[in-house]
């Protein structure tokens, strides 16, 4: 079993926080045209929910660029303070993006990085908070593995668990939850040979009429 990997990786986050943060800081941005992409679907203003938004760095801070109004969430108390330090007039949260319930919604929400992090079933159960977080129309954008499985990778000679549903099971996971696929691509080369998925929620807007005066 390797679930016990898993639950090691708010711990290890936590621990190389600062290590990670110049790592990322000091790697090429390799997957910016994808958060191009998000940035074009959001309106003017937009709110966005960054699930596993580690130090802020470069990917809340492009969004804070453009105007956006950014809630992010990670596991790590040292991220999160590097976030608030660097974003002050942002909102920032310590916790496990698949308990986290703001009991509001937003026009974009991220899973970028990080939602491969969590064990299958911490995957699926992911869709509630999607759902429960996205406003009328609102985009979602996370990356995953390329087929059903689970993998072990390293960072600083730690093992660092991944997992993913296969693509078949994200489209209905997905589509149970009110969103439809806008952008599926698998292995981009232009991205670091990240699989990412673009969604946008079905729901929409109450429309209100006037009353005659």
């Amino acid at each position: 079993m390797t679930h016990h990997l898993a639950e090691q990786i708010p711990e290890i986050y936590e621990r190389y926080a600062l290590e990670w943060d110049t790592d990322r800081n000091n790697n090429t941005w390799n997957d910016k045209g994808w958060h191009d992409r998000f940035v074009t679907c959001l309106p003017g203003g937009a709110t966005v929910l960054d699930l596993g938004c580690g130090s802020g760095m470069p990917v809340a801070h492009y969004l804070v660029q453009h105007g956006f109004r950014v809630t992010g969430v990670d596991t790590s108390p040292t991220l999160i303070a590097l976030c608030r330090k660097r974003l002050p007039d942002q909102e920032w949260v310590v916790s496990a993006m698949q308990s986290v319930a703001l009991h509001r919604r937003f026009d974009g929400i991220l899973g970028w990085d990080s939602f491969f992090f969590l064990t299958h079933e911490e995957q699926r159960t992911m869709f509630k908070v999607f759902a429960a977080h996205a406003a009328p129309s609102a985009f979602l954008m996370f990356n995953t593995g390329p087929a059903h499985g689970e993998a072990i990778g390293t960072y600083r000679g730690e093992a660092l668990y991944h997992a993913s549903l296969a693509s078949a099971e994200y489209q209905l996971l997905l589509d149970q939850s009110g969103f439809e696929v806008l952008e599926h691509v698998v292995e981009d080369p232009t991205a670091g040979g990240r699989t990412v998925w673009l969604a946008r929620s079905r729901r929409q807007a109450c429309s209100s009429t006037s009353k005659p005066d």
